[in-house]
């Protein structure tokens, strides 16, 4: 009978170990967890063509400092989203009073800008011709540099704020003549 027991004991200790081992076995550990990380990628697409109006502030001189400029205006122009760069063209056209006379700036410009998702900051230069309505006065062509950062409220709608800078050495033989302006844009993006 101790025979029996002692091999008894011996099977149930054997199977023991051998579902012991199976259970080592048959567990297997569940791969850790991976943090999923936001895309920065930019959510807003400035490709498209806009169009809205502009209040728009300055000053200007020639010869003599201290001519103001202020007035209102229009825009329209088109922009090509090339993923973080921003290329595009733009026609602007303002309406004003430099020192109590009628002047009108009409602009051609280039804009080159950075995709910052809602926000875009950009570079513009190009030409403007710069009319003053006074007897004599005259109306010249001149280049201008400058910049600006446009910020998109949502799909259709955008403000912006620019910088100007007008030079020229001789504007129409009377001197040299610079017009800074400041605007205030909004347009529609269509």
């Amino acid at each position: 009978m101790i025979r029996i027991t002692l091999l008894s004991t011996s099977l149930v200790l054997m199977g023991t170990t051998t579902f012991a081992g199976n259970i080592a076995e048959s567990v297997t550990v569940a791969p850790a967890a991976v943090p999923i990380v936001a895309s920065m990628a930019p959510s807003q697409d400035w490709t498209g063509f806009y169009a809205g109006g502009q209040f728009i502030t300055g000053d200007g001189d020639e010869i003599i400092d201290g001519l103001d400029f202020s007035g209102f205006g229009v825009h329209a122009g088109y922009l090509n989203d090339f993923g973080s760069f921003v290329l595009g063209g733009e026609f602007d056209y303002d309406m004003g009073e430099l020192d109590g006379d009628d002047t009108n700036v009409a602009r051609l410009k280039v804009i080159a800008g950075y995709d910052l998702g809602s926000f875009m900051p950009y570079i513009a230069a190009g030409i403007a011709n710069i009319d003053v309505d006074e007897v004599g006065a005259p109306s010249e062509t001149v280049n201008f540099y400058g910049l600006g950062g446009t910020y998109a409220v949502n799909d259709q709608f955008r403000i912006s704020a620019e910088y100007l800078v007008h030079d020229t050495d001789d504007f129409d033989g009377l001197g040299a003549f610079g017009l800074d302006t400041l605007s205030v844009r909004a347009s529609y993006s269509f």
